[in-house]
């Protein structure tokens, strides 16, 4: 049972509450007045005339001359003089209707002008004013206007009227809320108004008199009550804001009050704690405490000794419990409480305060959520993969450490981020996520490393054969087409792979290592998988050193420029020569362009580079011949610097050369940045007068639109075209009669690069090409070879074999060849797409038809073009097919097909 003492105080104190709650407005309002008043010496004879109140507008009851209330009296004037006319049966005239038709407009304005006076000090002598315009005067203008409506009409005597005065005496003292002044001054304005309207002196006479009483008294009053009326608004105030806030603090929900009888059930509770445990605070009174939390019998801890506390009767603070309530999302409350003992000490229940916790603890998780996922695409970040894995790899036993890691780095995404924006990059980074984990499933954990880098390591003991075969469905799997903002796209994916205990023990041993196979499996070509191999750190390391070398070799002047002459295919004439970078490396020799410009381009030195290959070219175009132009190769990196221009124009001021005699080879990965930006460069570019040709067109960017507005003088066959243009069935040379036919449309002239043979000459002078590069004319030389070359004149001679031989791969392979119903067995020593060399047989006749089985149920025709002692070349009757990387495939396609269409893409359960 309740203490009904306890009881009693906290109904008192609602109950106290209740009756004094005031708006928050007009008790700051009554806060600031209060503060005013204090401001005043109680000692003054004014001290609280015209200033004090004990609550909002009402309280304060002279401070305010005006009440908010005031404009009510035009209704009841209203009222009123309907009253009079209705006893009287009488009409007042004009005059009369005038006046109290203005008394009730001017007490009509009444809350407007109580607004106004709220805005003036309280020392404000505008206030009197206000007062005479807000309260005498329509009580005057009432007063007048009944006066001559009674003198006017004999039936409506005085008596009536009279009645009629009082009537609004009492309700304007009413309205005006015990504003003494204000209630003296409406009226004397009353019954002033009567006696000017009158004409009597006496009356007048009489009314200034009771006037000055009347006013001599609210002095009094007010003087007499002031100092009690500080203290009553001080306490008031400090007890209304108490209350408040208490108030304030239980709305809010997250803290509220409680109480318990000695049984431990529900006596009072905030009212917005039960409304979220589905009831009121009525309903849940007389129910256990312990059912408006969710009590686990495995529990947190918080909630165990909370059940403890109850029991033992012992205070307890801050302990976490899930609250009982019917919403989709858990709330926590910490709830803190005492025993209540009463002056016996007897034990009467608990009391106590309760907290919400549910945000903390959702911010706890979103802390924990940031700290361990990847806030992108939900995986796990590089923090909690490290922690996984050096779970694994410091397990107790042995057995258990084995593991697997996967790094891998997206194709082409940055293309995606420069040419879609950001946004479109995440959204492709969520689905790339998607495809990962659902390729992945249960057999690992997927992580983001951050950018585009992914991990994924496979715990236990793994099958080399098993983990590529899953790196190939992952890769295969993320270069399907994506959909992005309505349109397609397509990116690749490139793995490295590690292993422990094969490649590492520790975790930065697997990391460096998985990272060292994925930039080998990018460098063999990207979209690839490759595990981990000891000779990756030796070319980790030659990298490294390449790198210095060629820092060296810059500082040192150590680079070089060779030159290969473009030649006319009409004239056979040499036009121009193409500016191309080599280095001789004092330990290694010539090193292939191919192997140190990628450096220089990871490295940021192809800017550098590329600035002193064009000062250089045009240094040495100016003892050239005047009809010899020079081109000189212009990387993405440099085009994308807003100083190029600058540079250009400072290197053809330096050699002093006519601007057309340069020609800038830009390639098509330029347009996968800003449109505007590009085409602003290109705009500076061409205005300084330089030749512009595209370069290895048609092995980049896919689209033709920027042919429309990038001004171009030239278009670069790339020598992946003439490659193999002259073999029969190949397509090349259509695309080369389609590039050269899209040139002369647009006005531009067309190279073609990389031709050796004469065959590829015939070809590409008939395909229409204008100008050819290539060993077929001459190697590239050096500034001194150029000049002993122009020094002959400037018409070149072809030199070279008739046809280009299919490159061949050496091997030693075991093969069975068919004729007519024998069978023998042989050797293939090398092959390439159109034939074969195989030993094993002795002199065959020239001409010999044989059926060459390459793999099981894959058979070739050959036919033998020569053959010496054990050994002959056949000529396959068909090409054969090659891989991405120019290898022969031994097996048919068809197979091919049938065995990539009956491998899962994803694992089933």
């Amino acid at each position: 049972m309740a203490n009904p003492a306890v009881r009693g105080e906290r109904r008192a104190a609602r109950a106290s509450a209740g009756s004094r709650a005031v708006p928050a407005a007009d008790g700051a309002e009554a806060n600031a007045v209060s503060a005013e008043s204090a401001a005043v010496p109680a000692t003054s004879p004014f001290a609280g005339f015209a200033r004090w109140r004990t609550r909002s507008d009402a309280g304060d009851c002279l401070h305010y001359f005006v009440s908010r209330r005031w404009m009510l009296m035009a209704p009841v004037m209203l009222v009123c003089a309907g009253l009079m006319g209705l006893v009287s049966r009488t009409l007042p005239d004009i005059a009369s209707a005038f006046c109290v038709a203005a008394g009730m407009a001017l007490a009509l304005a009444g809350g407007s002008l109580a607004r106004i006076e709220r805005g003036i000090a309280p020392e404000g002598w505008q206030r009197y004013p206000l007062l005479g315009v807000a309260v005498v005067m329509p009580m005057a203008l009432f007063g007048s206007g009944t006066a001559r409506w009674t003198n006017l009409h004999p039936g409506l005597g005085w008596e009536i009227t009279a009645n009629v005065f009082v009537i609004v005496v009492l309700l304007a003292t009413a309205l005006l809320e015990s504003r003494l002044t204000s209630i003296i001054a409406a009226t004397i304005g009353l019954w002033g108004g009567a006696a000017v309207q009158q004409g009597s002196v006496t009356s007048i006479l009489l009314l200034t008199i009771g006037g000055i009483i009347g006013l001599l008294v609210a002095i009094r009053q007010a003087g007499s009550v002031a100092t009690q009326s500080l203290d009553h608004a001080e306490r008031e105030r400090e007890q209304r804001r108490a209350e408040q806030l208490l108030h304030e603090y239980e709305q809010t929900g997250q803290g509220w009050f409680w109480e318990t009888d000695r049984q431990g059930r529900v006596t009072y509770v905030t009212e917005s704690i039960a409304a979220l445990l589905g009831g009121s605070a009525a309903e849940l009174a007389g129910q256990p405490f312990t059912g408006m939390f969710r009590l686990a019998a495995g529990g947190q801890q918080g909630e165990r000794t909370l059940v403890f506390h109850l029991n033992t009767r012992s205070s307890f603070q801050d302990l976490g419990v899930r609250a009982a309530t019917n919403e989709a999302e858990e709330r926590w409350w910490s709830i803190s409480g005492r025993p209540v003992l009463d002056q016996f000490n007897n034990f009467m229940g608990f009391r106590g305060s309760g907290t919400d916790l549910t945000e903390k603890r959702r911010s706890q998780a979103h802390v924990t959520q940031l700290a361990r996922f990847d806030s992108l695409t939900k995986l796990a970040n590089r923090f909690q993969m490290s922690e996984w894995l050096e779970k694994i790899l410091t397990s107790p036993r042995i057995e258990t450490r084995a593991c697997a890691v996967f790094l891998l780095d997206l194709d082409r995404f940055k293309q995606v981020n420069d040419t879609m924006g950001h946004p479109a990059g995440d959204a492709l980074l969520k689905q790339v996520a998607e495809r990962l984990n659902s390729t992945v499933g249960d057999r690992g954990r997927v992580g983001r490393l951050g950018g585009d880098e992914f991990q994924v390591i496979l715990h236990g003991v793994q099958n080399r054969e098993g983990l590529a075969h899953l790196a190939r469905r992952i890769i295969e799997n993320l270069s399907q087409p994506y959909t992005i903002e309505g349109a397609r796209v397509v990116i690749g994916a490139s793995v490295g792979i590690a292993l422990c205990p094969d490649d590492g023990m520790t975790a930065d041993a697997l990391i460096r290592n998985a990272d060292l196979a994925l930039y080998a499996a990018k460098g063999g070509g990207r979209g690839r998988h490759h595990f981990y191999d000891e000779d990756l750190h030796s070319d980790a390391k030659e990298r490294q050193q390449l790198e210095q070398d060629l820092r060296d070799a810059i500082a040192n002047g150590a680079l070089e420029l060779h030159y290969q002459p473009q030649v006319r295919t009409t004239s056979e004439a040499i036009t121009g020569f193409e500016a191309l970078l080599r280095w001789n490396h004092p330990v290694h020799g010539y090193i292939s362009p191919a192997k140190f410009v990628p450096v220089a381009e990871e490295t940021g030195l192809v800017a550098q580079i590329g600035e002193w290959a064009l000062r250089t070219a045009c240094a040495d175009l100016a003892t050239w011949p005047e009809e010899v132009r020079v081109a000189v190769n212009v990387s993405p990196l440099q085009f994308a610097n807003a100083a190029l221009p600058a540079i250009v124009t400072s290197a053809i001021a330096a050699a002093g050369i006519a601007p057309s005699r340069l020609e800038l080879e830009i390639t098509e990965s330029v347009f996968l940045g800003d449109d505007k930006t590009t085409e602003t460069m290109f705009s500076a570019l061409k205005n300084l007068g330089v030749r512009l040709a595209l370069d290895d067109f048609g092995t980049g960017y896919s689209s033709l639109g920027y042919l429309k507005k990038a001004p171009f003088d030239k278009i670069k066959i790339d020598q992946s075209f003439v490659r193999g243009a002259t073999i029969q069935g190949s397509r090349n040379g259509a695309i080369i009669s389609s590039i050269v036919s899209l040139a002369e449309a647009l006005g531009m002239e067309t190279t073609a690069e990389g031709v050796e043979t004469m065959d590829e000459l015939d070809l590409v002078r008939m395909l229409g090409c204008s100008h050819v590069q290539g060993f077929i004319y001459e190697r590239p030389l050096s500034a001194q070879g150029v000049t002993a070359k122009l020094a002959d004149g400037l018409v070149a001679v072809a030199k070279g074999p008739r046809s280009a031989r299919a490159s061949r791969q050496t091997m030693l392979r075991k093969v069975v060849l068919e004729h007519g119903p024998h069978s023998y067995d042989g050797t293939i020593r090398n092959i390439s797409q159109s034939g074969a060399m195989i030993e094993g047989l002795w002199n065959v006749p020239v001409g010999t038809t044989f059926g060459v089985h390459l793999s099981e149920g894959y058979v070739v025709m050959a036919q033998t073009r020569w053959c010496k002692e054990d050994r002959m070349g056949l000529e396959f009757a068909q090409s054969l097919e090659l891989d991405d990387a120019g290898a022969v495939l031994f097996s048919a396609a068809r197979a091919r097909r049938e065995r990539a269409d009956n491998t899962p893409l994803r694992r089933t359960a």
